[in-house]
């Protein structure tokens, strides 16, 4: 391996090493209770070599969500290649994100709990490339190839997304804040809301 490779490794292991170290931090001590400082005594570097891969902690929290978003994507297109019916491509993306959510508590809570403008407001969020856009833009997709194929009604697509979205980040909550209330039955309550608001908009 010549020098420039191992540099590049270098500072690509490095940067791993920051984004693990920054979500245990968040995950721990939330988005207030992080700081920079905080970060450095735990890697070992000074805050002034962090400095040069992250500007700050929003920063950070944004490549975290960003990396999130990216694998979320890629199980999208995944889901989309595996199921052909339209509604059951939606119902399933749907599923998953509750899955990860449930699965994933400490990692959830990081993404949708630690800052709700890390991506500015929603015309910047639209806008803007990102992995959360393009994922967004996907559910959206999933809901147009529904109501070209005449399985939903033709309402507004932002519309749809927003509610089924709000809908299972609102049970993803419950469970994560009240899992005794579910009495160990999540999986089934959430293939039923899943399964009731589809039908609620099926022609």
């Amino acid at each position: 391996m010549g020098v420039i490779k191992k540099r590049a490794k270098h500072k690509e292991e490095f940067r791993r090493e920051i984004l693990d170290s920054a979500r245990e931090i968040f995950i721990n001590d939330g988005y207030d209770g992080f700081s920079m400082r905080k970060l450095a005594e735990k890697i070992d570097y000074s805050p002034t070599t962090i400095y040069i891969y992250f500007k700050s902690k929003d920063d950070l929290l944004f490549a975290i969500c960003e990396e999130f978003f990216a694998n979320f994507f890629a199980e999208l297109n995944h889901i989309r290649s595996v199921y052909r019916d339209p509604v059951e491509t939606l119902r399933q993306a749907f599923l998953y994100l509750i899955e990860f959510g449930i699965k994933n508590p400490n990692q959830y809570k990081v993404i949708f709990f630690s800052k709700s403008d890390i991506y500015g407001t929603r015309e910047e969020f639209v806008k803007k490339e990102s992995m959360a856009r393009n994922t967004h833009f996907a559910f959206k997709e999933m809901i147009r190839a529904c109501i070209k194929a005449g399985r939903l009604q033709e309402l507004d697509e932002d519309v749809i997304t927003a509610a089924l979205a709000t809908v299972s980040h609102g049970l993803v909550t419950m469970i994560l804040y009240r899992p005794d209330f579910f009495n160990n039955k999540t999986d089934i309550i959430a293939r039923s809301l899943v399964d009731a608001l589809l039908r609620g908009y099926q022609k």
